[in-house]
């Protein structure tokens, strides 16, 4: 295997169940990991559930039950989410594990040896909602004297023995950390945002809580709860072996190491300031990036519950299709910026792309093959190959092999996309140019070379884009004979397409990929 490459979703908090936006993280870095892992390199992929703080006592309170009943119940709707959109996740973690308690309370402790944790008393601003404190600086006024955080959720004055980590010590190495590391923070509106955030002064972050007791327990604290950032941010590590698995830390969390947070804009803060200057604090190795995306809008507008817009993603998939829904998320928003979907959105971006661009490339021209050549693979001679036939070879190949595994490890999906997309129709345009159903009577053995440049293409198309479409991807593979060991970027540049057609490989009719998809008639009705 390759270099390690350690790739994470942010934990999701799971006191309702998931949506939208969580589901489009989760695609997103899903694609990252099926990337770097047909580079050749060793994924860890890691996602899951934060399932400790206020919100959850409160909810389970309101509810009746327990609040681990509640965490087992709602982290199971995540998991059906992550595994219902074929995410290929390597740890689904969840922070009621009692190796993740071992590891929080070892940070805790590597803290506290390094001189960063005191006890004292805690007044301040605390949003139950965001599990945040904020400075009076940052409030601005809501309705009725209520006091707003930046994320409009209302603040409480909040009073209480606390511990508190001594976030001031860490913020000229911060800076430095930015300034040296460009790359560190992404986008870079992103990184604006937190530089400004840390030059305009770091206070001592409270980390502990008395006022209820669901959570990670502070070590020789009685009474004292981790506050949730501590416990959920440490579960990037407790997945890398922390603190127990040297070997595994060595391999996935190492100085140096290719560590990709994918996270959402709203808690860039927690990710890109109190967590490296935690893992400082504790002597760890720090990520290498960290990935502030956009919000998913539902017909521009922000998704809530009182406007009744908030999207089931498992409904959506169920609708359109699991790579349907995949593929849209991926071309249509750019990563890094807010976005927009709609059901209507959806099945206009399928039919186009998927159904009338790639699918129907491939089904007309393996049904072409598989009725006039009784599906054994056209045979490319050498004498009948032109000049188009060269240029649509080196056009489909710099693509697949080059241009879009370039863009997913930038995490620029909707570049991949673009680039692929391009050379599909390419490939449209070549087809219809050549016209193999012309040539079939007049020149039989040009019509197997124009085939067999079609099929190569066809194949190197479907391979490029398995991270995006999986599943439909590697169906279309399945049928044309492609083994699963020359699904990989890597392999692009090699021959094996004449190993194919030597094997006495034959292709049967093959299936349509991608329906189309109809127009919904009404919000909430519509068919595939």
């Amino acid at each position: 295997m390759g270099k390690p490459y350690t790739i994470t979703t942010a934990i999701s908090y799971p006191n309702g169940r998931p949506h939208i936006g969580h589901a489009y993280e989760a695609i997103a870095t899903d694609a990252f990991a099926r990337a770097h892992r047909m580079m050749g390199r060793d994924v860890f992929f890691q996602t899951g559930t934060d399932e400790h703080g206020l919100k959850m006592a409160q909810t389970a309170r309101n509810r009746g039950i327990a609040p681990i009943e509640l965490a087992n119940e709602m982290s199971g709707y995540f998991r059906e989410m992550c595994d219902s959109l074929n995410i290929s996740y390597d740890r689904f973690i969840r922070t009621t594990e009692p190796d993740h308690h071992r590891s929080s309370q070892a940070i805790w402790q590597a803290m506290a040896d390094n001189g960063d944790l005191y006890l004292d008393r805690y007044e301040g601003w605390y949003s139950v909602r965001d599990e945040a404190f904020y400075d009076e600086k940052e409030l601005t006024e809501g309705e009725g004297e209520v006091k707003l955080s930046p994320q409009g959720t209302p603040v409480e004055w909040t009073v209480e023995e606390s511990w508190f980590f001594r976030l001031s010590r860490y913020q000229e190495p911060l800076l430095k950390l930015y300034a040296e590391n460009l790359d560190f923070i992404q986008p870079e509106s992103r990184r604006n945002e937190v530089m400004r955030f840390v030059e305009g002064g770091l206070s001592d972050l409270s980390v502990s809580r008395t006022s209820f007791d669901w959570g990670v327990q502070v070590p020789g604290s009685e009474g004292h709860v981790m506050y949730v950032w501590v416990d959920a941010l440490t579960n990037y590590i407790t997945g890398c072996g922390y603190p127990d698995d040297k070997e595994r830390m060595a391999r996935y969390w190492a100085e140096g190491g290719d560590i990709t947070h994918i996270i959402g804009k709203d808690i860039i803060r927690f990710h890109a300031v109190y967590w490296p200057a935690f893992l400082m604090s504790a002597k760890l190795a720090l990520p290498k990036r960290v990935f502030g995306h956009g919000f998913l809008l539902n017909r521009g507008e922000k998704m809530s519950k009182s406007l009744g817009n908030v999207a089931d993603p498992l409904e959506l998939a169920d609708r359109f299709g699991v790579d349907q829904l995949r593929y849209f998320l991926l071309a249509e928003v750019t990563f890094g910026n807010d976005g927009s979907y709609s059901p209507e959105a959806i099945v206009l971006k399928s039919n186009s792309d998927l159904a009338n661009s790639f699918g129907n490339l491939a089904q007309r021209t393996l049904s072409f093959i598989a009725k006039n050549l009784d599906g054994r693979l056209p045979v490319a001679t050498a004498t009948k190959a032109s000049d188009e036939d060269k240029a649509l070879l080196t056009e489909v190949k710099m693509a697949c092999a080059e241009t879009v595994p370039a863009a997913l490890k930038a995490l620029a999906p909707s570049q991949a996309i673009e680039a692929w997309m391009r050379a599909v129709f390419a490939c449209n345009a070549y087809i219809d140019a050549q016209a193999p159903w012309a040539l079939r009577k007049t020149d039989p053995e040009r019509m197997e070379a124009v085939l067999a440049v079609l099929y190569e293409t066809i194949g190197m198309l479907a391979i490029a884009i398995r991270p995006i479409i999986p599943a439909s991807a590697d169906a279309l593979l399945d049928q044309m004979g492609v083994q699963n060991a020359v699904r990989s970027y890597e392999a692009l540049s090699g021959n094996w397409y004449a190993e194919i057609a030597a094997s006495g490989f034959t292709l049967s009719p093959p299936k349509p990929l991608f329906p189309r998809l109809e127009l919904p008639t009404e919000e909430g009705q519509g068919a595939a």
